[in-house]
């Protein structure tokens, strides 16, 4: 089985994790989250959300943009690898995202990732002009980009593509990005790609043929299934199922006993609420967080991952509702938790 790796998000105010902090302070708050997972051993990597409106619903608090996190982390952090989950494929040209990426790359010392998935936000979609097409079309548009950030980040020149909804002419990726393939052990897109979702005809088959990763469903029974998917997809196509790094990411709502959990649920519902959301959806909203499978004690978080890892989680990206104001849940992690997967054989 072997350790699992972990990954931390960045409050970014997209879940309304920045709900009363000052925006002049915002900044400040996300770069010391990230900064303390830059100092330990514990995280792997960081990551943001690649959205433009808040959830449950938009509202007029914060939600921080995504690439630009990635460069200003890649250019204040030292260790850690830098991903979002996921970029929205129809938000950026995939020449001009190749580029952005490529960039960041460099910025970083050779530190990134690439999460990249069809887009779900509808909202999000209308109101900054994208339209919302059906699902297959956005499964489309993502099948279209992809060999074109493959292209742009391995050879430096994209081709000339006319899909559907890509269009490009010989377009340039200069430069590189450091993870190219010039590297030994370098991935097969040059920046090691996360693609997420788990439609199993459309989204698991391009997992299959072009994904490092893959990110989908954390609950045991949904897991094992797209587990089996993916393999499926693999035997036909003739790759190595365990070429692909199985992921899922973990809402943690973690305390010393039962009555700190629920210390930490009150506090995120008052979030809500003070961010617009009303009563009875917040109410809602922390009713599921407190069903999420990795709510509870470190005794309880570390059952549940383990069994995780057991069939196949290789991968856990973790986030902490409350990290912008307090990070004694991700230490209590830290200190419990995170040993015990890094011992699992």
């Amino acid at each position: 089985m072997g350790p699992m790796r972990l990954g931390l998000f960045v409050p970014q105010g997209w879940r309304l994790d920045l709900v009363g902090i000052d925006p002049e302070q915002h900044w400040q708050v996300m770069h010391e989250v990230a900064a303390h997972a830059d100092r330990g051993e514990v995280w792997e990597s960081v990551w943001v959300y690649d959205h433009f409106h808040t959830v449950p619903r938009p509202t007029d608090e914060a939600t921080h943009e995504a690439w630009a996190l990635m460069a200003a982390l890649a250019a204040t952090t030292q260790r850690v690898r830098l991903g979002q989950m996921c970029t929205c494929v129809a938000y950026r040209n995939p020449a001009y995202l190749a580029k952005v990426a490529a960039t960041v790359d460099v910025i970083s010392g050779g530190r990134l990732e690439m999460g990249i998935g069809a887009g779900w936000y509808e909202k999000e979609w209308r109101a900054y002009g994208y339209g919302f097409p059906d699902a297959p079309a956005r499964l489309r548009h993502l099948k279209e980009a992809l060999p074109v950030l493959q292209s742009l980040w391995t050879t430096g020149r994209s081709g000339t593509f006319d899909g559907e909804f890509v269009q490009v002419d010989d377009a340039i990726c200069a430069p590189r990005p450091l993870q190219g393939t010039s590297r030994p052990g370098s991935p097969r897109n040059g920046i090691p790609t996360w693609v997420a979702g788990g439609g199993e005809k459309v989204t698991l088959k391009l997992v299959a043929q072009y994904a490092d990763y893959a990110n989908f469903d954390g609950t045991r029974a949904t897991f094992e299934h797209k587990s089996e998917v993916l393999r499926g997809h693999c035997e036909r196509l003739g790759r190595d199922f365990d070429d692909i790094t199985r992921t899922a990411d973990y809402n943690v709502v973690i305390g010393r006993d039962a009555a700190e959990v629920e210390e930490r649920l009150a506090a995120f519902k008052a979030r809500l609420i003070a961010g617009g959301i009303w009563e009875e959806r917040a109410e809602r909203e922390t009713e599921s967080l407190r069903r999420q499978p990795v709510t509870g004690t470190p005794e309880q978080v570390l059952e549940y991952l383990t069994g995780m890892g057991e069939v196949g989680l290789r991968y856990a990206i973790l986030y902490f509702p409350e990290a912008a104001f307090d990070r004694s849940g991700i230490e209590l992690f830290e200190r419990h938790v995170a040993p015990e997967l890094a011992r699992l054989r």
